[in-house]
């Protein structure tokens, strides 16, 4: 990959938010190495069910709004701007976004097919 710019909103739609990952078409910032998420979240938004990723660190950042991120240890919630968790592998978690127009953007990696799942 010589060079690829874009808007993460757009280009990340068809993915849930994801737009970097092994898992984007030719054309976008394919990798196995990371996957970048530009998630945009309307008030009460939840993941309700528990997702796990098997060989994946996963980074969240709260740019806009208040988070609220749920692990099997208790909660954090991410209300200002720079507040993130950062989890590993194997590590359940499930989120709720408590403001309207709440932005995070996620990280995870390395990018594997199959390793992510809900339970």
């Amino acid at each position: 990959m010589d060079l690829v710019a874009g808007n993460a909103a757009s280009d990340g739609a068809p993915f849930r938010g994801w737009f970097v990952g092994h898992f984007v078409p030719d054309g976008l910032p394919k990798s196995a190495q990371v996957e970048i998420k530009w998630g945009i979240h309307a008030r009460d938004e939840t993941r309700s069910r528990w997702a796990t990723s098997d060989a994946a660190t996963t980074l969240s950042v709260l740019v806009r709004g208040r988070f609220r991120l749920t692990f099997e240890s208790g909660d954090h919630l991410l209300a200002r701007p720079g507040d993130y968790v950062l989890w590993g592998p194997g590590v359940a978690h499930r989120w709720q976004a408590e403001q309207d127009d709440t932005v995070v953007l996620t990280v995870r990696w390395p990018s594997v097919a199959g390793d992510a799942r809900e339970h």
